[in-house]
C-alpha cells in the first residue's frame, strides 16, 4: 500500500498545495456483479470507508485511509493527519473527528485543528465563530472531490479482493489529482 500511496503523493505533488487541509470520510460500494459470488465467499461487508485528506484549494486529495470495518473517525483521522503532518498548516474536519484525545494529538503537532464544536453553549458558539473565520467554510472541499471522483469514474468497487479494492480507490483519486492537474494546464 506504500507504493500507492506514494504515487497518490506524487500526483498531488504537482498541484500547488495550500497546507490548509479538510478530513472528511465516504464508502464507496463492494458490490459485485454477482450475487451468487457474494453469498459463496460468505461476504457480509457490503462498502468501505475510505478517510482524506483534500487540500482546499486545488482540491488534490493527499492521502487515503481504507477500512473495511467500521472503524471510528477519530481513530482513522489522527493517523491520516499524522503521516502528513510535515506539510500541514490546519486541518478543518467535522464534528464526527471531535475528541478531545484527537484534539490534543493533532495540537502537538502543531496543526490548528478546525472542527465545529455540538451544543449551542456559549463556549461552543464562540468557538464556532472563531473557526469560521480561521477557514473552517471550506470543509465542504472534500466533499466535492468525492462527488467529483464519483462520478467521474465509480462508486462501486470492481476488485473482488480487499486489498485490490483499497489500491482501487487510491488509484482513483490519484486520477482525480491528474484530471486536476490536466485542467491547470
Amino acid at each position: 500500500m506504500y507504493v500507492w500511496r506514494a504515487l497518490l503523493r506524487v500526483s498531488a505533488q504537482q498541484l500547488r498545495q495550500s497546507g490548509h487541509v479538510a478530513l472528511d470520510s465516504t464508502f464507496f460500494e463492494r458490490n459485485q456483479a454477482s450475487q451468487y459470488y457474494l453469498q459463496r465467499c460468505d461476504r457480509s461487508v457490503k462498502t468501505i470507508k475510505a478517510t482524506t485528506l483534500t487540500d482546499t484549494e486545488p482540491l488534490a486529495v493527499l492521502d487515503v485511509h481504507c477500512c473495511i470495518e467500521r472503524e471510528h473517525d477519530t481513530k482513522a483521522g489522527p493517523r491520516v493527519v499524522r503521516r502528513n503532518a510535515d506539510d500541514l498548516r490546519s486541518v478543518a474536519t467535522d464534528n464526527g473527528f471531535q475528541d478531545w484525545h484527537t484534539e490534543y494529538e493533532i495540537a502537538a503537532l502543531d496543526i490548528d485543528y478546525l472542527v465545529h464544536y455540538r451544543g449551542s453553549t456559549p463556549m461552543a458558539a464562540a468557538n464556532n465563530v472563531l473557526i469560521r473565520e480561521n477557514g473552517y467554510t471550506q470543509r465542504w472541499m472534500a466533499e466535492t472531490s468525492y462527488s467529483t471522483t464519483k462520478r467521474t469514474q465509480d462508486s462501486a468497487l470492481r476488485s473482488r479482493f480487499w486489498y485490490r479494492q483499497f489500491r482501487e480507490i487510491v488509484l482513483l483519486f490519484a486520477l482525480h489529482n491528474l484530471k486536476k492537474l490536466a485542467k491547470t494546464l
